[in-house]
């Protein structure tokens, strides 16, 4: 959503500086508390969530990844 927000938004040179928002949000969503506190409070409460994790991408809509044997 602040990607497209910031695409939106985007009319001249000057307005790029806003840039940081979306990437401030990116970083904090992926790296900071939003993936990982997730990640680890699934993983208390419902066993099959590793597996889940581990064949999907944790951000990025991507194909599966391939299951174990």
């Amino acid at each position: 959503m602040w990607w497209g927000v910031f695409l939106i938004a985007l009319g001249s040179w000057a307005e790029l500086a806003t840039v940081i928002a979306p990437l401030l949000m990116t970083y904090i969503l992926t790296c900071g508390t939003g993936q990982r506190l997730t990640d680890q409070r699934m993983a208390a409460t419902r066993p099959q969530y590793a597996d889940y994790a581990a064949r999907t991408s944790g951000f990025i809509p991507l194909p599966p990844r391939a299951g174990k044997p």
